[in-house]
């Protein structure tokens, strides 16, 4: 690329990316060079306004960008499928640093600088791997996340359990990263290209000419390393082990951002790339490779339920929760129809408000009670009862009950399988949930019917109450009125996003 060739772009789309990066730079060197003169909860608070500041921008490209726009030969690409999913990570940063805010006045992070940066490196990881249009870009934005994620586990340094933890996250890292570049070399030695786009065409040719083997073989070694990012089986393992000696607003973030991130690069990768491939009587992805990620998604969701079962820590029971939740949201990609963006999006969107609201519950609690085991929400109702409603909001919501986000969001997907004649997925999806309503429901029966070790009222900073109150009511409001974020989603971002937009021109 010429050196004039930079001077050409409009870099005000990439100013979201910008902000962050800068923010982290800047704090980072404040933090160093400012030492103990300038207090920790001020990196806090301009981590915060840094986050702000990105997502008015990405409202700013939503309203203006009417396509996508490439850099460095479209090795970034901002579009509004990127948009969608980049909202979702700032808002889940923002929450993660308001709950840190609170969290980190316990002392249990020496090193409360580096928490903040670490947490928008994170940030700009999952933005990069979110607007990424070649394999190289998508690489780095995996890695800059994995790499703040596995330093932000293990900052309680002190922890023997945060220590064991961290430790077990980098191995199992480093293992699902070599499994998704040798596929990733796969793919390179079938088209010679790291571009995502161009990928779609000559893997397609690469099947036509006789290849389907190696061409099945990568997008199985791609699919079950990218099941790392997203805690799905068979690369889950790690996920109980890590949320329970992670920081809890690490835990929220690992549960929230960094999955969406993954679901971002998986939705990209795999759909795009392997669109089109046919050995001229079917096609793979129909056939095949939606097949595949039907078993990821019927296993995650029986692993994830079943496990959670036998819980009695409450961050390893939503480890498993999440395990689950990653099964349901593979299920409209099974096959996908036009419509499983908005359906993925919204999912997102309700499992944002419900994660972020539950970890915010399980922090003071835990805190109070000195332990995150269940029998520490033993009669929290009379302790206080505004938090044990709010608990059992969020609870409702993640088993999928009505009148709640989490309702609507199996709804979608649900309907989206039954569209596709999926009914074993289908079923498996209303089975499981049934399932997962015994251990939900244990904690609700804990807060509600045990009698706790004391009658005292619980202390909620008010920080943290006003955050919680406010996840709640956003809980019920939307599952109320589901319509106000899915006309949303439609109107500015699924026009974008159709399958005519996401392939090569030659398949327009």
């Amino acid at each position: 690329m010429d050196v004039k060739d930079i001077f050409s772009y409009n870099w005000s789309y990439l100013l979201p990316e910008f902000i962050i990066l800068g923010f982290a730079t800047v704090l980072s060197l404040l933090d160093l060079f400012a030492g103990k003169r300038l207090g920790k909860q001020v990196i806090g608070w301009l981590s915060l306004l840094g986050v702000v500041l990105a997502a008015v921008f990405v409202f700013v490209n939503v309203n203006t960008l009417d396509k996508p726009y490439s850099y460095m030969a479209d090795m970034i690409r901002i579009d509004n499928y990127g948009n969608a999913f980049k909202l979702l990570f700032l808002a889940g940063t923002a929450f993660a640093l308001l709950l840190s805010l609170s969290y980190l006045k316990q002392r249990e992070v020496e090193h409360t600088g580096e928490y903040y940066y670490l947490l928008l490196t994170g940030l700009l990881g999952a933005m990069v791997m979110a607007s990424s249009a070649d394999l190289i870009t998508l690489f780095v934005g995996l890695e800059l996340l994995s790499l703040s994620s596995y330093v932000l586990v293990g900052l309680r340094k002190k922890s023997l359990q945060s220590n064991e933890s961290a430790f077990k996250y980098v191995v199992s890292g480093s293992i699902a990263t070599a499994v998704t570049l040798f596929g990733m070399s796969y793919v390179y030695g079938l088209t010679g290209t790291t571009h995502v786009y161009e990928i779609s065409t000559k893997l397609a040719e690469a099947g036509m000419a006789g290849y389907q083997f190696l061409v099945y073989i990568s997008f199985a070694f791609l699919a079950v390393g990218l099941a790392f990012k997203i805690s799905a089986a068979p690369n889950h393992m790690w996920a109980p082990d890590v949320y329970q000696g992670a920081p809890t607003p690490v835990t929220a973030f690992l549960a929230v951002v960094s999955k969406a991130a993954g679901f971002a690069l998986l939705f990209r990768l795999l759909l795009i790339s392997f669109f089109n491939v046919t050995d001229g009587s079917s096609r793979f992805f129909f056939d095949h490779g939606s097949l595949y990620l039907g078993l990821m998604a019927a296993a995650s969701m029986i692993i994830g339920n079943t496990m959670a079962l036998r819980q009695t820590n409450v961050k390893r029971m939503m480890a498993y929760s999440g395990i689950a939740q990653a099964g349901y949201l593979l299920v409209p990609f099974v096959p996908p129809t036009t419509l499983f963006f908005s359906e993925v999006i919204f999912y997102l969107f309700g499992y944002l408000l419900v994660s972020f609201g539950a970890f915010a519950v399980i922090m003071v609690v835990s805190r109070e009670q000195g332990t995150e085991d269940l029998k520490g929400f033993a009669g929290l109702y009379h302790r206080s009862p505004s938090l044990a409603i709010a608990m059992s909001i969020f609870l409702l919501s993640l088993a999928g009950i009505p009148i709640t986000a989490g309702f609507f969001g199996k709804f979608y997907l649900f309907m989206s399988a039954l569209a596709q004649e999926n009914y074993w997925l289908s079923a498996i999806m209303i089975i499981t949930s049934v399932v997962s309503y015994y251990y939900y429901f244990g904690i609700i029966r804990q807060m509600y019917m045990r009698p706790g070790s004391s009658e005292a009222s619980l202390y909620v900073p008010k920080g943290i109450w006003t955050f919680i109150l406010v996840m709640a009511v956003a809980t019920v409001f939307f599952g109320a009125f589901p319509g106000l974020v899915t006309d949303y989603i439609q109107a500015h971002f699924n026009p974008s996003f159709d399958f005519g937009n996401m392939l090569p021109p030659s398949f327009r």
